[in-house]
């Protein structure tokens, strides 16, 4: 390695890019073995170049790569020098390390920006390009040394000269705070749902909170505290309102659902009269009113009765219930009559 990089540093003055090969080195503390991974590392999307394929040609594939790299680096050094800490902690110091804000730091302290080539307009109005940049650069040095000239850049040129690991692990970066601003700055609605609250191994309560921002889901965390759960949650969705557009689009048409069903007047204006009409007394007046208001006819002509009589030969009276004394006067006028007119026998 070391005779390599001799003959490296005595090529340099006849490179074609001497003056890359010197900015790379400051940077990284070594000179490149292939230029071109870092020579992409730096190319925005902007300038929109392309290959002999058709194929574009950006840092976007390292970019990837790095971000992979970066988080197992970091992971591994977090690992290492926080021993005996629990995974949320780590986690939570490790995210501090690598969230966009620091790489974009990063990238402007050590000069990485000044070595971007784009457009010129994107890189004004877009704050990621800076930590994209620094995540294309660590995948461009493990394409170049690997992941132990990963590990050593970012612990001898990061860490140990940039950032002090101990007081990033212990700031408190309020994220459900900045999510909270971020949503009464838009005028657009927020709340934290539990999603689940249940006990680890130990006996611990260990709680899900999911944000909803105008009934859109967002993102879900969990912790071991409800204070916890709510930032993950909300570091994440703030990570994702910046990386995924759909996902703002979601948001703010559901928000001008929401406002456009506010503001569209109600024309019509609800009664104030009490129908009562569970009283069996308003079906009379309701028929008395409509006797009322019916139209008034003359009377209809009588008709003679001689005309059209009624046959009252089907129609006969109920018998009459006849008393005690009744029935027992009849039974002895039937016996009677039995007596002296004996009926007669037909032959």
């Amino acid at each position: 390695m070391l005779i390599r990089d001799l003959l490296d540093y005595i090529k340099l003055p006849f490179r074609k890019d001497k003056e890359l090969y010197f900015s790379i080195q400051r940077i990284v503390g070594f000179y490149p073995h292939r230029i071109d991974y870092f020579k992409q590392a730096l190319m925005h999307k902007s300038i929109g170049k392309r290959n002999a394929k058709g194929r574009p040609v950006n840092n976007e594939r390292l970019e990837f790569l790095g971000d992979a790299i970066l988080d197992a680096v970091v992971g591994d050094i977090v690992y290492r020098h926080f021993e005996g800490k629990r995974e949320g902690f780590l986690t939570n110091t490790r995210s501090k390390i690598v969230q966009r804000e620091t790489l974009n730091r990063l990238a402007r302290e050590m000069g990485v920006n000044e070595l971007i080539v784009s457009s010129g307009h994107s890189s004004s109005h877009n704050s990621y390009v800076g930590g994209n940049a620094f995540e294309a650069l660590i995948g461009a040095i493990y394409l170049d040394r690997g992941y132990d000239a990963c590990m050593h850049f970012m612990e001898k040129r990061v860490l140990n000269e940039l950032i002090n690991i101990d007081k990033v692990a212990y700031k408190e970066v309020n994220f459900k705070s900045k999510l909270l601003e971020w949503s009464q700055k838009n005028r657009v609605k927020l709340e934290f749902k539990l999603l689940e609250q249940k006990s680890d191994e130990k006996g611990s309560p260990v709680f899900t909170y999911q944000v909803v921002i105008e009934g859109v889901e967002g993102e879900s965390g969990t912790g071991y505290s409800k204070k916890e759960s709510q930032q993950q949650a909300s570091k994440l969705t703030l990570q994702r309102l910046r990386k995924n557009p759909q996902f703002i689009d979601a948001v703010f048409a559901a928000k001008a659902s929401r406002t456009k069903m506010e503001e569209e007047p109600v024309l019509v204006v609800p009664d104030t009269e009490q129908k009562e009409d569970f009283f069996k007394g308003n079906a009379v007046k309701e028929r008395e009113t409509i006797k009322d208001e019916a139209p008034r006819q003359d009377p209809e002509p009588q008709q003679d009765s001689s005309v059209d009589e009624f046959d009252l030969s089907d129609i006969t009276a109920q018998p009459k219930e006849l008393s005690r004394e009744e029935i027992i006067a009849a039974a002895e006028a039937a016996a009677f009559a039995e007596q002296y007119n004996p009926p007669i026998l037909l032959k």
